[in-house]
């Protein structure tokens, strides 16, 4: 599957590797909703911090004296209680504190706003200790709206929102407080990924459940097919299927071959009117035709490429446990199932089925293939170059795994910082496009590892021999870009090639996240979500969905931050 997404592993980090790699060696700054996680620079914590964390009141330890040594005036008075107050905060004393914060509230000037925000701030603190979270909400409203940017009241009602679970507000809140603190404190940037994270999968879980069917792309379906080389409902149809060979004359098979769903639905295919294949393979199914766990395990294939698991699952499942149908068959319904569960975030059951699958079908190279693809999800990637192995073994011609082996060379390589390894990746990369030079894949991926090397025009060299051989590709054309902005700092270029690749596939959700991701470095935030809710409405997976979402209402939450405070992160 040429220029494909770059595989990522599982980790706390949700950024996709492209975006990552926008940021290394370069002034462009992501933002809030693309680089929560990426500019955790550990800075040394305060007084009054715990690992970011604001946990103490402000003010202080001695209230201002006259020169007679008694306080002076209503101020003098009010700040002296909020002193009080911190001193039976520090004893954790919090009724008493609160009691004399509220004695500072109360003598404190109208007019001396930023005394007072600091006062609702500390009684709020307190209020906290006791997990009065709507009074803390309360409070530290009050403080903001005295001092708009006042970080330490925004962040303790951004927690305290959480807790109330109102999500939305919490979102804007803490989107204030990372956007104050120019990205550099780690407890703001974890909040606000968690609240994302969890906003996105609570949208995904109903917009996916309710979402209308949609094809996906041709080009994007014969890539698919194309990382599969033992299976037998993807090859083309073959003379032998296209007369019922028990049958003794040309009359009675052609009356066959025009009441079989599932061959019907072969032909379809080959004319790639994938629209029809459903319902054919259904007909099949419904009549217990000769092809009926073919019939089953395509419409199941078909199921899965239009983002209905809970619709693929039962007939996956079937043909899994037919054990009188073709071995290939069901090792490739253990594939696919596998690879749905872990779409699912479900990695042992996704693991559990590819094992089964080498079980059953020792010599299958695509369970090797695509079970080194799980490994490196896992960031697994010894198991997954032993996998990449055997599959070369059983298929020494696959182009395939010999690119992804060396990816996954290359990634352990460069995140154990072994120079040398390195080196003999990228050597190994050289190999494969000199062996296989008809396989975009290879130059795809090795075009990545050079971009993280910092080789540029190599990189692009590549990108140019992808679009030689797949010039509908539509991703290879928004790697492309996004190396543009890395490259060149050529913003233009960059996104006439991601709208180049829109206009190739008009379903390529990749493009449409990638241009929203811009957007959102632009500053025009309008753009950015209609983007992100183009590439939602084309998801092929929950997951991928949650994650869309997530960028989306981090660009949302900017929207209401700037409406609100007038805040804006730095723009391209």
């Amino acid at each position: 599957m040429a220029a494909s997404k770059p595989v990522e592993p599982q980790s706390g980090s949700s950024l996709p590797r492209w975006q990552l790699a926008l940021l290394i060696g370069t002034p462009i700054v992501l933002g809030v909703g693309a680089v929560y996680l990426w500019n955790r620079s550990k800075t040394k914590d305060s007084p009054g911090k715990r690992n970011g964390e604001r946990t103490t009141p402000e003010g202080s330890a001695s209230p201002v004296q006259g020169q007679d040594g008694n306080l002076e005036g209503p101020l003098d008075r009010a700040q002296g209680a909020k002193n009080k107050g911190n001193k039976y905060f520090k004893a954790g004393k919090y009724e008493q504190a609160i009691q004399c914060y509220t004695e500072a509230i109360g003598l404190c000037p109208r007019d001396n706003q930023t005394d007072l925000s600091t006062f609702y701030q500390n009684r709020a603190a307190a209020y906290e200790q006791q997990m009065m979270w709507t009074e803390v909400v309360q409070d530290c409203t009050q403080a903001v709206e005295m001092n708009p940017r006042y970080i330490k009241a925004l962040f303790r009602r951004a927690k305290a929102l959480e807790r109330l679970d109102n999500k939305k507000e919490c979102l804007e809140d803490v989107t204030a407080v990372c956007i104050l603190e120019a990205f550099q404190n780690q407890q703001s940037m974890l909040l606000a990924d968690k609240v994302l994270k969890l906003l996105g999968k609570e949208k995904a879980k109903d917009k996916y459940k309710n979402r209308d069917p949609l094809m996906p792309s041709p080009q994007f379906i014969k890539s698919y097919f194309s990382s599969f080389t033992d299976d037998i409902i993807s090859q083309p149809l073959q003379k032998g299927e296209k007369k019922d060979e028990d049958k003794d004359n040309e009359g009675e098979a052609a009356e066959v071959t025009e009441s079989s769903g599932y061959l019907k639905a072969k032909q379809y295919m080959e004319e790639e009117n994938y629209d029809k294949i459903i319902s054919e393979c259904t007909k099949e199914v419904d009549s217990g035709g000769r092809y009926t766990a073919e019939a089953l395990l395509l419409r199941a294939t078909f199921y899965l490429l239009i983002g209905n698991a809970t619709g693929a699952q039962p007939d996956l499942d079937r043909v899994i446990n037919m054990e009188d149908a073709n071995i290939k068959l069901r090792a490739n319904a253990l594939i696919k199932r596998g690879s749905m569960y872990m779409q699912q975030q479900q990695p042992m059951m996704s693991t559990q089925d590819f094992n089964m699958a080498a079980e059953i079908d020792t010599r299958n190279a695509d369970v090797y293939h695509h079970r080194g693809q799980l490994k490196i999800l896992l960031d697994q990637v010894e198991e997954a170059v032993g996998d990449f192995d055997e599959c070369i073994l059983l298929r020494p011609d696959s182009a395939l795994a010999q690119a992804q082996k060396c990816f996954a060379l290359y990634r352990q390589a460069y995140t154990g910082n072994s120079q040398s390894q390195v080196q003999t990746a990228m050597d190994g990369f050289e190999d494969v496009i000199r062996r296989f030079p008809k396989c975009a894949e290879g130059y795809a991926l090795y075009a990545q590892a050079l971009t993280d090397q910092q080789q540029f025009g190599k990189a692009d060299q590549m990108y140019n021999k992808c679009i030689d051989l797949e010039p509908d590709n539509a991703t290879t054309y928004v790697h492309k870009g996004l190396l543009q902005l890395q490259w060149k700092q050529d913003l233009d270029l960059g996104l006439d090639l991601i709208s180049k690749a829109i206009e190739i596939d008009n379903k390529c959700d990749f493009a449409y996240e990638t241009m929203g991701t811009i957007e959102v470095q632009r500053g025009n935030l309008d753009k950015a979500i209609d983007m992100f809710n183009k590439a939602i409405n084309l998801a092929k997976s929950e997951m991928e969905m949650a994650h869309l979402y997530s960028l989306c209402d981090a660009a949302y939450a900017q929207t209401e931050v700037a409406r609100k405070y007038g805040l804006k992160p730095p723009t391209l």
